[in-house]
């Protein structure tokens, strides 16, 4: 445990995408960077995900992490918007994969409770939790403060997700 493990979380979606690295060594926390990668909203559904991939490939090159984690998608009234923020996420968990990075998933209520202490709260809540968590962390949209949110949840559960891991190579 004395050797820092740098974890990439990513809030999908076609607009924006959010990302953030950080570092956990232990209990204790290190923000290293967050932003997000924007598609062409004008651009055909083709183009825009291949926008996103670069664009998160970039940032997977450029910060190295070790591990990554996505927010799961919700199922909302659009079922169009729901199939396309899943394709979204589908560039967010191949980019970390073909990098070798093994990809964890938490529900929206899972990375709340990780960061506020309950499973329901807006997002302002979590975004004055995730400055008190980690005071030098900077963003500049929303999508890159829960991108952060789900890389402290990953950096909370990735004991429990490694153990469990183990045990499924064991099988």
């Amino acid at each position: 445990m004395n050797t820092p493990i740098r974890i990439m979380g990513i809030d999908p979606g076609l607009r924006r995408t959010g990302w953030a690295v950080i570092e956990t060594q232990g209990n204790s926390l290190r923000f290293v960077d967050a932003g997000s990668v924007s598609s062409d909203a004008k651009a055909d559904l083709a183009s825009r995900l291949c926008q996103l991939h670069e664009g998160l490939e970039a940032v997977l090159h450029q910060h190295r992490p070790e591990e990554a984690a996505v927010e799961a998608t919700f199922v909302n009234k659009d079922a169009s918007a729901t199939l396309k923020l899943g394709q979204a996420r589908g560039i967010a968990m191949l980019v970390p994969a073909r990098a070798g990075l093994r990809v964890a998933e938490y529900a929206p209520n899972a990375v709340k409770k990780a960061v506020i202490g309950v499973g329901h709260g807006d997002k302002k809540q979590i975004h004055l939790m995730v400055k008190v968590l980690m005071p030098k962390a900077h963003f500049d949209t929303h999508d890159a403060a829960d991108a952060i949110a789900i890389a402290i949840c990953h950096a909370h559960h990735r004991q429990s997700v490694t153990s469990r891991l183990a045990m499924e190579a064991l099988k």
